[in-house]
């Protein structure tokens, strides 16, 4: 999941959660909502360390520097 899949969940969650006030039989769109939120969240969280991680770890560059005159 991208990081723009976790931030929709955070919103469509919280969307459920406070924004809405509509009740189904056997489904409470509250709850639903704030799971949504709490997986979301642990998404974009993981997604930082990832990201984090991978930033870490350094990469090699090699310079070769040419000093001598190039004249043509």
């Amino acid at each position: 999941m991208s990081l723009g899949g976790c931030i929709i969940l955070v919103a469509l969650g919280a969307i459920l959660a406070f924004a809405t006030d509509w009740h189904m039989k056997g489904v409470d769109l509250h709850l639903v909502g704030w799971i949504l939120m709490i997986v979301g969240l642990i998404g974009v969280f993981v997604f930082r360390s990832i990201g984090r991680r991978r930033g870490l770890t350094p990469t090699q560059t090699t310079v070769i520097e040419d000093d001598r005159d190039r004249r043509l």
